[in-house]
């Protein structure tokens, strides 16, 4: 009995040693929590409960694999997977579906959404072009990288997918900041991004003509969600009113009367964080940015660990993304940022995105595993 305990402790070592013991304790939390809060959300409906953590299986199952990944064989695969993800992006745009537009490719048994695999495919071929050329990155390589980002946005855009194209972009913006890139180029771009700011917030809606009509309304809502309250408005009216009714402690695990009576829109999806903050309270969501916070942290302590620049590079970008999406669904939620459909990370329904964001974290243990010397099986 001793031998087979021992055998088996030997291949759970062996099975596990890539794995990074603190980042995936972080994201089990993140996703217990997201299951709890589903539960409630969802009106106490097991079988949309027992779909995301299927998913969450499925998501942890690819994260297993790539943890196991070296960074060197990676790397040397990395044009093939930006190549084979750009694939469906394109073929979406013909066989896809969606309420605004073509977002997902219906396989049958589930929904595939083509934009996800960019958030991990376009930080590996980011990484690789700049990996490429001798950093801090020249002009040439610049303009390579900036070709590599737009390609996958304009296709996403051509959905339209607003808010995706505009988390891809940012992607791969840090990927250049991580490469080294000059600061003169980050200050022309804030300040073209404060402009644009700018004009949403003040310009007359006629400037925006180019937008869809669906476009429009969220940038008028923006401006002032009172204006048409019963209409494009209500989602953020609502969607603050229960963030505000969750006071310090919340009002309580599936009590809260804004999510449950049905006034807080995609509850279950984009805005499930105003029904955590309004169960939840302060204390819920505290909880939950603190989380984010450690995974944050933890991807850019391994980047800074990483033997190379490729690792170095895709690790801290696939953190910052995340604070990125987090940040945006937080602003979006509280009416702080317009409303672009983007899901919060591991709390949202969904199962591409949770994947994709489970087998990025793969990845970066990957890097860890690497940094740390520990042997692979």
């Amino acid at each position: 009995m001793n031998v087979i305990l021992r055998w088996l402790a030997d291949l759970f070592v062996r099975l596990t040693r890539t794995l990074d013991w603190p980042l995936l304790a972080a994201l089990a939390a993140l996703m217990g929590i997201g299951l709890a809060v589903l539960h409630s959300a969802g009106g106490q409906n097991m079988s949309l409960v027992r779909s995301q953590a299927a998913r969450y299986l499925v998501g942890l199952g690819a994260m297993w694999l790539l943890s196991r990944i070296p960074p060197l064989p990676l790397r040397r695969a990395t044009p093939a997977v930006y190549a084979v993800s750009l694939l469906p992006l394109v073929a979406v745009l013909f066989i896809g579906t969606g309420r605004s537009g073509a977002h997902w490719i219906n396989l049958g048994l589930f929904y595939f959404q083509p934009a996800e695999l960019m958030k991990l495919s376009l930080p590996m071929m980011a990484a690789w072009m700049l990996s490429q050329a001798p950093l801090p990155p020249r002009m040439g390589t610049i303009l390579a990288t900036g070709a590599v980002i737009a390609i996958p946005t304009a296709l996403i855009l051509a959905q339209p997918d607003f808010g995706t194209a505009m988390l891809v972009v940012a992607s791969g913006v840090f990927a250049l900041y991580l490469a080294g890139m000059s600061w003169v180029w980050f200050a022309i771009a804030g300040v073209g991004a404060a402009t644009a700011a700018g004009l949403a917030l003040f310009a007359p809606i006629s400037w925006f003509s180019f937008l869809r009509p669906y476009q429009q309304d969220r940038i008028l809502t923006f401006r002032d969600p009172e204006n048409d309250p019963l209409g494009a408005g209500w989602n953020i009216i609502q969607s603050k009113i229960a963030i505000g009714s969750g006071g310090f402690t919340g009002q309580g695990w599936g009590k809260g009367t804004q999510s449950h009576l049905n006034y807080v829109p995609e509850h279950t999806t984009d805005f499930i964080f105003a029904v955590l903050a309004e169960e939840f309270g302060w204390v819920g969501v505290a909880t939950v940015l603190a989380l984010y916070g450690f995974v944050i942290g933890r991807c850019l302590w391994i980047a800074a660990e990483a033997r190379d620049a490729y690792a170095r590079i895709l690790t801290g970008t696939l953190g910052l993304a995340l604070f990125v999406y987090v940040v945006v669904n937080g602003g979006m939620i509280s009416g702080l940022l317009p409303v672009v459909g983007v899901p919060m990370p591991l709390l949202s329904f969904g199962g591409t995105a949770a994947v994709s964001l489970l087998a990025g974290m793969g990845v970066v243990m990957a890097v860890g595993a690497q940094a740390q010397g520990r042997r692979r099986y």
